[in-house]
């Protein structure tokens, strides 16, 4: 049984910076691409960044470009998303997501149907 745990949401004021963890059980880790998502009050959820199984592939959607960082660290089964310069429009619940299937690449998240999801994390940005 996978099992993933975030943490680190939490408010912060605009222009501030958050890590979100994601700790990943009940597989081997590192054979697994992993991704963050979010969902706003009425909106869909969608994909923040995804980064492959290796580690040597990342997507970030244009929104957050050049501001959050995914990383993975396989010795301690957990991957994290590096917030900084947030803004009040990335309010959100924040997901982890694993994929299914072993050996994916950061474009994994197209098939999110299949996978497994963290119970959330809530992020608040306050103007």
């Amino acid at each position: 049984q996978v099992q993933l745990q975030e943490s680190g949401g939490g408010l912060v004021q605009a222009g501030g910076s958050l890590r979100l963890s994601c700790a990943a059980s009940g597989r081997t880790f590192s054979n697994y691409a992993m991704g963050w998502f979010r969902q706003a009050p009425g909106k869909e959820r969608e994909i923040v960044a995804a980064i492959g199984w290796s580690g040597s592939t990342t997507y970030y959607a244009d929104s957050v470009k050049g501001r959050f960082t995914i990383s993975r660290d396989n010795a301690k089964n957990t991957v994290y998303l590096q917030m900084s310069n947030l803004k009040p429009e990335d309010t959100a619940v924040y997901y982890c997501h694993a994929d299914s299937r072993p050996y994916g690449s950061s474009t994994y998240y197209t098939r999110r149907s299949d996978g497994y999801w963290g119970q959330g994390t809530q992020v608040t940005v306050s103007s």
